[in-house]
């Protein structure tokens, strides 16, 4: 399926690994320019040379930005004043029990997760409505409708994202600029492997066995009943940052394997 963005700048937070790094990919196979992002110089580096190798292309660069310090935010949003299509993708998870998240943990999720897409729409939003075209993307999680209780922090953080996104769609009424969330189900991402491998690690158990029982314990209503590829993911992101998906707007869109049960 034919795209149509060449002519396009994407933005994607969190882009050196992971689902961040397979929709980088995807952009540029499809002719996009695409600016990167990372915490380090070096992981940039080295993420930029892999999509050089894998794509064929050089429309790629990196901003080195920590999502949890603003000063760093604000040197990203001067280097890079607009963009045709924005990605929040930055976020950091981990499984905790409720009684044992302290306060600070929750501001910390809070401002990874949630304010790192605030402050780069707050900074887009506005340049793409006065062009009258762009995507804002929110790379939320079925943990925003379906909060596992193994951490809900990181739950609420992700139905917040739904919030701002509807509330941002709001905005574009009579536009051709959209704003929609992605919600991946369990993906095989870098961090959720390490996740497993710990817990093989943890329980003697092999990689397989955990993931078959992660699936027949903490997540049985998925009907795919495996991880989804983080290329899976990237597919359906970079369909709706697409012209292609422009009746799409304010919308939650699912990738979750079917792990939720509702119709809507």
């Amino acid at each position: 399926m034919y795209l149509k963005l060449e002519d396009k700048k994407a933005f994607i937070s969190g882009s050196t690994a992971g689902i961040g790094f397979a929709i980088a990919k995807r952009f540029l196979v499809e002719g996009a320019t695409v600016i990167i992002n990372g915490r380090s110089q070096e992981g940039i580096d080295k993420a930029i040379a892999d999509l050089k190798a894998e794509t064929g292309s050089d429309k790629v660069t990196g901003i080195a930005a920590d999502f949890s310090k603003v000063e760093e935010v604000d040197n990203l949003l001067k280097a890079l004043p607009e963009v045709d299509i924005l990605i929040n993708n930055a976020g950091i998870f981990e499984p905790k029990a409720f009684v044992d998240i302290p306060d600070e943990d929750w501001f910390r999720f809070f401002e990874m997760n949630v304010m790192s897409g605030i402050r780069l729409s707050r900074q887009y939003f506005p340049k793409m409505l006065a062009k009258n075209w762009g995507r804002i993307i929110f790379i939320s999680s079925e943990s925003g409708v379906f909060i596992p209780d193994e951490m809900i922090h990181y739950g609420m953080t992700k139905t917040a994202q739904l919030a701002v996104a509807r509330g941002l769609a709001e905005l574009t009424k009579g536009t051709n600029v959209t704003v929609n969330s992605i919600l991946p189900g369990p993906t095989k991402s870098k961090g959720v492997g390490k996740f497993i491998e710990d817990m093989s690690d943890s329980s003697g158990k092999s990689v397989q066995k955990v993931e078959e029982e992660f699936f027949q314990d903490m997540r049985p209503t998925s009907l795919i009943q495996r991880f989804a590829a983080v290329e899976e993911v990237a597919d359906t992101v970079v369909y709706y940052s697409s012209p292609l998906a422009s009746a799409t707007n304010g919308a939650a869109i699912r990738v979750e394997g079917g792990l939720v049960k509702s119709i809507i």
